[in-house]
């Protein structure tokens, strides 16, 4: 029964695990009455003795008919019991959750598909702990489950697990175990408690007895004695509670390691840096998620002087791996901190094109979470903003190691191009001055992919012409539509998207059309951000629907320019805007320009930012950081990150010093305050005793400083001593001399006469007492002994040792608490 119990409750503190994964707690109701059943399907197969597998099967049974009540009940026969129309409704819930569980990014909502997944799964977990556990006595092993469920929070989500969870999930595990270790002692025989802490087991006697006429075997008319486990619980419960402080201080005070990115989108995942590394969430999971949320959030609002959308750019994908695009870790210099100066000039953009200068002010919502990119206008010039944030020289993506975007205002001056179809169609259509990542492309990319952009290109005779093409291709002729529901970053996945399938969202759009680009002979990149959301009052508002990801493609003379691919509208992304330099078409006169994502029209009424064209300013290549950790001389060296842990560790180390200090201190500096914690039931009775007693607790406070100072020493009171035995023994086995002697005589005396004279009568000032008395004492003891009673006192260590037993006394009566029969029912 309670190797049962302890697995039901191991399995559900464990799911406390998943609650970063949810939107919302009412998940956890579910996976409790998963859990509950699960337990009292497990009491059922205890009570009848069934054998495992048949437990197993009671237990699976159990849980069937529990998550149909809870999500079939109205397919079901009386609400509980399975028909062909539950099965079949509890069928399609798993496919809906399994689809959710696709679509969705932590954390998700919690629709009744993914709280199906998640209870039923919970359930299956809690069978298979009590299946190790309860049937098969292997307590250690159910371990392994509850690991399983551990794993799916530290894998999808790039933050650590709480220690609050963790905590929780470990003395789940740890109750398993003692659970495990009372039964097994329990079935040894009847034991003798010698003391607390230690257990003695008798053998139960199986060989044949002799009994007179009035001996009584067990099975008479007394019950079976069962063994005493109280020292094993105590004592496994020490080891548990300290293994799991262990296991959460200790991390705390160690140094921080860079951490490991699960996603391929990440920058921190690879690098060597120090604790400063960045760490990042996969941004196309959460692209998808934020644009299949069931409602939309508010993330950003955003004003400007020329009050025109704009796309707002947080990363830029530039390698490209034949499955997916992923980001080369950005890198930050003291120089290209925001707060000084202009940042470093747009690649490409020449001094003759045209250049609108707008300003923008962004408002990031204080829900955003573990976003260290800042959504920006692209090519931003200046920005001014709070905390150390830095742009990447090659990208100018701004990103922070130290502080998060949410709830950040800031402005933001960008250099916009205005770039025409003419001019872009007579630039140097020669080989580009940039970086050769941007056209590398796999050696398995199939041979199909190469021909489709060949044929779609076939007719350009600019690079310009061909990346026209190539949106049209996407937009008008290529019969493409606009879909959530895909699966895959695989070569077969790109194929399958140009060639046979053409449905997708705009992340297949955006990288499908980089990588034809790139075989074209275009340099090309995917960046991930937002829309220009819609206006709301005197201000553009960005929702996680917004969520977008295009193309940006490379032209000597006027650098990076967006694309496109993506239909927009009802039947697209409903916000994505097509460039208006993308359409050679002739347009009538006086017709409005369609918004573009990152070039507007000027007009001679706007104001008009005085520095027209960015200062580019000299980059010291040398002083670069390694990708994803600041500079040498703003973080903080490895060395110092050891020194302030050891340092937190020293400190922790002499914290039972300073409780011991403190407490002398207020003895004698007054004796005359009360004892909070007496050391013995002498100091008990002189502290909260009447008539005599109680009127000179400075006694009281003298006798406990003693009783401290020879524990402290290594001389301890004997239990059964009275005072003035004490003070005859220390004398002569210490060989007091006559000052130290009349001391301990003298606190002695009064310590008896408090005790127990009807009028004590005059008790002098006790300080000089008990400094000649300690000081008699550290006489005798060795130098390293009076080291460790400065230092690690143990008077102290036994005061935090007691609180500790009777806060786990405290644990013990509850555990303790149980319906029992009474005697009429016993007798019945």
């Amino acid at each position: 029964m309670r190797l049962t119990t302890a697995s039901g409750v191991a399995a559900f503190a464990a799911a406390v695990l998943l609650y970063p994964l949810f939107q919302g707690g009412t998940w956890l109701w579910s996976v409790l009455g998963a859990a509950l059943t699960v337990v009292a399907a497990g009491l059922v197969s205890s009570r009848l003795s069934l054998p495992a597998w048949a437990a197993t099967l009671l237990g699976v049974a159990a849980t069937w008919i529990y998550l149909t009540a809870s999500f079939a009940a109205d397919k079901a026969w009386a609400l509980l019991v399975p028909t062909k129309g539950s099965v079949a409704e509890l069928g399609r819930l798993l496919g809906v959750g399994w689809d959710d569980i696709q679509r969705f990014a932590a954390p998700v909502p919690t629709t009744q598909g993914i709280t199906l997944l998640t209870a039923g799964g919970v359930a299956l977990i809690a069978i298979a702990v009590d299946l190790f556990a309860a049937r098969l006595r292997r307590a250690a092993l159910a371990g392994l489950p509850l690991l399983a469920l551990a794993t799916v929070p530290a894998t999808i989500l790039p933050d650590p697990i709480s220690w609050p969870a963790f905590i929780i999930a470990a003395l789940g595990f740890v109750s398993l175990l003692i659970a495990d270790g009372r039964e097994r002692v329990g079935h040894w025989g009847r034991a003798v408690l010698v003391r607390r802490t230690r257990v003695a087991a008798v053998p139960a006697h199986k060989g044949p007895s002799h009994k007179g006429p009035s001996d009584k075997g067990p099975s008479a008319s007394t019950p079976r004695a069962s063994a005493d486990t109280s020292g094993l619980r105590l004592s496994g419960k020490r080891i548990g509670f300290a293994a799991v402080a262990l296991a959460v201080l200790v991390p705390a005070l160690l140094p921080a390691m860079e951490p490991v990115s699960f996603f391929q989108f990440g920058v921190g995942g690879s690098g060597t840096g120090g604790g400063n590394s960045i760490s990042i969430p996969n941004p196309v999971a959460n692209l998808k998620g934020q644009l299949e949320l069931p409602e939309r959030r508010v993330v950003l609002t955003y004003t400007n002087n020329d009050d025109k959308p704009r796309y707002l750019r947080i990363y830029a994908l530039d390698k490209f791996d034949g499955q997916q695009f992923d980001m080369t870790q950005p890198k930050g210099t003291p120089q290209n901190r925001t707060d000084n100066g202009p940042l470093p000039a747009p690649a490409g953009l020449s001094p003759q094109t045209k250049i609108n200068s707008v300003v923008t002010n962004v408002q990031i919502s204080d829900e955003v979470a573990r976003l260290v990119f800042l959504p920006l206008p692209y090519p931003a010039r200046e920005i001014r903003v709070d905390g150390d944030w830095r742009a990447d020289a090659d990208t100018l993506m701004v990103f922070s190691t130290r502080d998060k975007a949410a709830g950040l205002d800031y402005e933001v001056a960008t250099s916009e191009p205005e770039p025409t179809p003419e001019l872009l169609e007579s630039l140097n259509a020669g080989q580009p001055a940039v970086d050769q990542r941007y056209t590398r492309l796999p050696e398995n990319l199939p041979p199909e992919i190469y021909e489709l952009a060949d044929r779609v290109t076939a007719d350009a005779t600019s690079p310009y012409e061909r990346a026209v093409k190539l949106q049209q291709f996407f937009t008008k002729d290529g019969g493409f539509t606009y879909t959530l529901r895909t699966q895959g970053h695989s070569n077969s996945a790109l194929r399958d998207f140009l060639l046979r399938d053409r449905a997708g969202y705009c992340e297949q759009f955006a990288s499908s059309m980089a990588v034809l680009a790139r075989i074209v002979g275009i340099p090309a990149r995917v960046a991930i951000g937002y829309t220009g959301g819609t206006k709301v009052g005197n201000q553009w508002q960005v929702g996680t629907n917004d969520s977008h990801s295009w193309p940006e493609l490379y032209f000597e003379g006027v650098g990076w320019l967006p694309f496109e691919p993506t239909p927009a509208g009802s039947l697209g992304q409903g916000s994505a805007r097509v460039p208006a330099y993308t359409q050679p078409q002739p347009r009538a006169t006086g017709e409005a320009s369609t918004p573009t994502p990152g070039a507007t029209s000027s007009s001679s009424d706007e104001p008009v930012d005085p520095q027209e064209r960015p200062n580019p300013r000299a980059l010291d290549r040398e002083s670069q950081l390694i990708p994803g950790a600041l500079p040498p001389d703003d973080s903080m060296p490895l060395i110092g990150q050891i020194g302030i842990g050891a340092g937190a560790l020293l400190l922790l180390l002499l914290i039972p010093a300073g409780v011991r200090l403190i407490t002398r201190n207020r003895r004698v500096r007054t004796l005359g305050w009360k004892v909070s914690q007496p050391s013995d039931e002498l100091t008990a009775r002189m502290v909260s005793g009447d008539g005599a007693a109680g009127r000179h607790p400075s006694v009281a406070a003298a006798w406990a400083e003693l009783d401290d100072i020879l524990y402290d020493y290594g001389m301890a009171r004997h239990t059964s001593e009275t005072p003035r035995a004490l003070a005859r023994r220390l004398t002569q086995q210490y060989e007091f001399d006559a000052a130290s002697a009349a001391a301990i005589t003298a606190i002695a005396s009064a310590v008896e006469r408090v005790l127990f004279a009807r009028d004590p009568g005059r008790i002098g000032p006790m300080k000089k007492d008990l400094r000649t008395v300690r000081q008699a004492l550290a006489a005798t003891v060795s130098r390293g002994r009076r080291l460790r009673a400065v230092l690690l006192p143990p008077s102290t260590l036994r005061r935090l040792r007691g609180l500790g037993e009777r806060l786990l006394d405290g644990f013990d009566l509850l555990e303790n608490i149980r319906l029992r029969r009474t005697a009429a029912q016993k007798g019945s």
